[in-house]
């Protein structure tokens, strides 16, 4: 019976993988842009490591196990585990990567050396307390470093997700709710099995069904779930003026204010329209640049046009929005 459920495990973290970087390769290729990229690159990494670091270990056990003594299979197991760490660090590179990219943050090229030399330095350090047996028992180590590192990572990235540079955020603030939301439950998901993992076999197969199936929220989130308007359209197809104010996250009464803006009403003139005093006019307009990224009217006017009617120039006068 147990042989059948750790076959059914294993057939489900394949599909689960599979269909997985199928999405991801599909967003990749359809929108190209290095937000898909880092996701793709997640995908590919976090599965390989699942397979060579946790379904590995199983391979080891079920070849081996008839011909080697159980010290030596477990050597060989922990060693499997160690080697797959550097999928690992890499996983959650691009996971960090991905909510840069989503939060408007950019990373350089020091963000990334400072980031693989002290994971790296970490993983070597792990070796060499492994080889060292006696001073702590290997797999309660690696554990308990795939918890601590996962937990940090993940959180480090929901923050991101959730609180973006102010107006450099290119997705709608309901949409990274969910997101931040989404990767944090993952990760709780994943590590909870990790603390009764001696209870029982069916715990474990618990762990590996849920390292296979959360790692899959990004893509089918993206695919099926997401509010993303700048993703979601078809490239070409005309946005309209609600979808550009859902895209930069503009309030309602600030949709108003960009409406006659276009218009070509002054603030006073606006203040007078929308019964509101000119103080707040402008105080919504300022917001308004934040959010869009723009530095006058005359930006903001060409970013509405160009991005509700993409066949059209920006130095074209702009079409009111009566």
């Amino acid at each position: 019976m147990l042989r059948y459920l750790v076959w059914i495990v294993f057939l489900l973290s394949v599909a689960l993988a599979a269909g997985s970087i199928v999405l991801g390769a599909k967003l990749h290729n359809r929108y190209r842009t290095g937000l898909f990229s880092s996701v793709l690159y997640f995908l590919v990494f976090i599965f390989t490591f699942g397979f060579y670091g946790i379904w590995g270990q199983v391979i080891i056990e079920s070849f081996l196990s008839p011909y080697l003594e159980p010290v030596i299979i477990e050597r060989f197991t922990n060693i499997s585990q160690l080697l797959g760490l550097p999928f690992l660090v890499f996983a959650w590179l691009m996971l960090i990567r991905f909510a840069g990219e989503i939060s408007g943050r950019k990373y350089n090229n020091w963000h990334l050396f400072w980031f693989l030399l002290i994971n790296f330095l970490i993983i070597i350090t792990l070796g060499w307390l492994i080889i060292k047996e006696n001073l702590v028992e290997p797999a309660v180590l690696l554990r308990y470093y795939f918890i601590g590192m996962t937990l940090y990572f993940t959180t480090a990235s929901s923050l991101h997700i959730v609180f973006p540079k102010k107006g450099r955020s290119p997705i709608h603030a309901y949409d990274r709710r969910i997101i931040a939301s989404g990767i944090f439950i993952a990760m709780l998901l994943q590590i909870i099995p990790l603390f009764f993992f001696d209870v029982s076999v069916y715990v474990d197969l618990i762990f590996v069904l849920m390292f296979f199936a959360v790692n899959a929220f990004l893509p089918v989130y993206f695919t099926y779930g997401t509010l993303m308007s700048p993703f979601t359209e078809e490239p070409g197809k005309e946005m309209s003026f609600e979808d550009f104010c859902r895209k930069f996250d503009v309030s309602p009464r600030e949709t108003d204010i960009v409406r006659e803006i276009c218009n070509g009403l002054s603030n006073k003139e606006i203040a007078d329209k929308l019964f509101i005093s000119l103080q707040t006019v402008k105080d919504h307009t300022h917001h308004i640049y934040i959010k869009t990224n723009v530095r006058s009217r005359v930006q903001l006017i060409n970013l509405v046009k160009e991005e509700t009617d993409p066949g059209t120039s920006r130095t074209h006068p702009p079409t009111p929005f009566r």
